[in-house]
């Protein structure tokens, strides 16, 4: 079975679920937890085969598809406003062998899985911004996440929004010169899975988190010696993700 057959076959299995109408949610989703404590949630939810929603599906797509290594997964997430309201969504983005694709669950068939045949990031998108146009929606922000390593025991985190872009300030020149950096930048990363991820990394982009060790301090070689706690202590911050409920209703 070739991959776009393999994914169009997560994808029936989804709508074999049906999308949650009743109100209630089955199945809870923190978005903070490790990968595996989310994988075990996917894996109830293939025992109990009831309705589930966008954010579901997405954790769903992913343990469907850890068995795929050529098959990158990432978090696409949508903010839109209509009639005064703002709606959130979340699909799960799709990456193989040059084409982009993408998985997941909503009300409107449009708004959910999309073919694994655009060329760029930016005409997914894109693509997902027009289908919103046909509902009146307008998409205000794109938040964009990191592949998922295809390791279902991790405790890393998914990391849900490393890119922002707020989307109804910009041009879509801007947009997909964004989109394409960012797009780059991951493919990228493909060589290098263990600093991916690595917290470390996401670290040195921002200023540190150890107080500024005045000139002459003393404690400078104590503060050497004390490198391996500071980078095990680091290990707590992973779960201070935001979590937000996602439900469209249009």
């Amino acid at each position: 079975m070739s991959i776009p057959e393999w994914l169009q076959a997560i994808q029936t299995y989804m709508k074999m679920l049906q999308y949650n109408h009743t109100g209630t949610q089955f199945f809870e989703i923190r978005k903070s937890r490790p990968l595996s404590g989310l994988m075990e949630t996917a894996r109830e939810m293939t025992r109990e085969s009831l309705p589930i929603k966008c954010l579901e599906a997405v954790i769903l797509g992913i343990y469907l598809t850890n068995g795929q290594p050529s098959v990158e997964r990432f978090p696409i997430s949508f903010k839109t406003h209509f009639s005064g309201n703002y709606f959130h969504h979340v699909v799960l983005g799709i990456y193989c062998n040059g084409r982009y694709g993408s998985l997941g669950m909503s009300r409107r068939s449009d708004l959910m899985d999309k073919p694994l045949t655009y060329r760029t990031l930016s005409d997914l998108i894109f693509e997902f911004e027009d289908s919103y146009k046909k509902y009146l929606h307008s998409v205000k922000k794109v938040k964009i996440g990191l592949y998922v390593p295809h390791e279902p025991h991790s405790f890393q985190p998914i990391e849900w929004k490393q890119l922002v872009l707020n989307v109804s300030k910009m041009m879509r020149t801007e947009v997909r010169k964004e989109l394409e950096k960012f797009a780059r930048d991951m493919r990228m990363k493909i060589l290098k899975p263990s600093s991916a991820h690595s917290p470390m990394k996401e670290r040195a982009r921002g200023k540190s988190l150890s107080p500024r060790r005045r000139q002459g301090s003393p404690q400078r070689r104590a503060c050497r010696r004390d490198k391996s706690p500071a980078v095990l202590d680091k290990k707590g911050d992973l779960a201070t993700l935001n979590e937000v409920g996602y439900q469209l209703r249009i």
